[in-house]
């Protein structure tokens, strides 16, 4: 594998927290995810109108957002009524992150993120497909988001990333950067949050070893199979590779 640094991928120029390019990535075979495709980043409902333009001419045709219908009714996305955007939703949250009386965050309680990523795989398997479809398709560059483009996102990237080749060992690197590139943004809300909800506005390593742990059990490591199961067909997952995969 390739040296990785995932600092090279950030995108600063976008006034986004936690913006990066999915491109760079070592892949096997010496292979490299290709660049100018896919950004993930966190929600762009804080963009005034003057990042709204410079998102569009960086090259966004497409946004995915994965949030929750009630984060979405709260905070608005700049793009759901753009003529020059394709937008997207699939919900990969049904509650409200932002309520720490809300069932995932009373979950979070007593679980790591790394458990709601498995419940992800395990009963939104079909959502994911929709995303994948999504992205296989996309004209252009298309940017996913979530809330802070951490945990909904990452779990999308990380699954992007295994099927195209990636090391476990970059996947878990990419992945625990969002808290340091956050942190600046995030740590104030993090300061108000009980004690025991502070560790799901981070991104410990613990997180994705977990779910990588879960798809190494019941995939045999090979998120392809997953994603299958629930309904992409193998000529979608070889269309999907040949997309990402540059020399």
């Amino acid at each position: 594998m390739n040296t990785y640094n995932p600092d090279f991928q950030l995108v600063k120029e976008l006034s986004l927290p936690n913006c990066r390019e999915l491109g760079g990535m070592p892949l096997a075979g010496g292979k490299t995810f290709k660049s100018g495709l896919f950004l993930r980043a966190s929600s762009p409902h804080r963009l005034d109108n003057e990042g709204i333009t410079k998102l569009k001419e960086y090259g966004i045709k497409s946004v995915l957002d994965l949030r929750g219908e009630q984060e979405i009714l709260k905070s608005g996305n700049p793009f759901m009524n753009d003529p020059d955007v394709n937008f997207y939703n699939v919900r990969l949250l049904n509650g409200d992150p932002n309520d720490t009386k809300d069932a995932t965050m009373q979950f979070l309680r007593t679980h790591i993120l790394g458990d709601y990523y498995i419940i992800i795989a395990e009963e939104m398997g079909n959502l994911l497909v929709d995303i994948m479809r999504i992205l296989l398709n996309s004209d252009g560059q298309l940017m996913f988001h979530c809330a802070h483009g951490k945990d909904r996102t990452g779990v999308v990237a990380a699954l992007l990333y295994l099927i195209c080749g990636a090391s476990r060992e970059n996947v878990i690197l990419n992945y625990k950067m969002s808290y340091p590139y956050l942190k600046t943004f995030i740590d104030p809300y993090i300061e108000k949050m009980p004690d025991d909800l502070k560790h799901s506005l981070r991104s410990d390593e613990e997180n994705m070893v977990k779910f990588l742990d879960y798809l190494d059990e019941k995939w045999d490591g090979d998120p392809a199979k997953l994603l299958i199961a629930n309904g992409l067909t193998e000529d979608e997952i070889s269309r999907l590779r040949e997309k990402c995969i540059g020399d």
